[in-house]
């Protein structure tokens, strides 16, 4: 054989790996993990929804951001996202937000820092850190009963071989 790499017997020319195409898609799923939405669906009524479920082991979240679909009610009602694993007490994501009259195109998403509150804007930052939670639910807890509806979209890679993360 001439030059190139050979892996498993599997031998490559010099240069064959510079003539593949180009995925936009592979590459943000390496940089920013797998992709799950979850369809839109009204506000839970002043208590918990679960957004997505986690099983088989831990995953890092990097990035978890709502759209407001249909507006919010003009009521108060504050909005937090909480991981609660299967063993062990829930912790909130970020603190509350108050969702009141919220419009259509409304950003909800988290910062990475626990501390800050779930953020409102037209545009979503990046996560200052990425988050990893075990086993177990991320929850929507809402403060009061208001309609109005949201779509969630979350970016994970699995920590352990074997999890996973579906919406609810």
């Amino acid at each position: 054989m001439g030059t190139g790499i050979n892996i498993t017997g599997l031998s490559l020319a010099n240069d064959a790996l510079g003539h593949l195409p180009f995925s936009p898609d592979a590459a943000a799923r390496l940089a920013f993990g797998i992709i799950t939405q979850r369809p839109t669906a009204a506000l839970p009524a002043s208590g918990t929804g679960t957004l997505f479920t986690i099983v088989g082991g831990r995953v890092r979240i990097t990035s978890l951001i709502g759209e407001v679909t249909t507006v919010i009610q003009t009521q108060a009602c504050t909005a937090k996202i909480t991981s609660t694993p299967t063993v062990g007490a829930a912790v909130d994501l970020c603190a509350t937000l108050d969702v009141t009259a919220k419009v259509v195109g409304s950003l909800f998403y988290i910062t990475g820092t626990l501390a800050n509150a779930l953020v409102n804007a037209q545009c979503a930052l990046a996560m200052a850190q990425q988050l990893i939670v075990n086993t177990g639910k991320i929850d929507l807890i809402t403060g009061a009963t208001n309609s109005g509806s949201v779509k969630w979209t979350i970016q994970w890679i699995p920590v352990d071989v074997g999890a996973t993360l579906v919406a609810a």
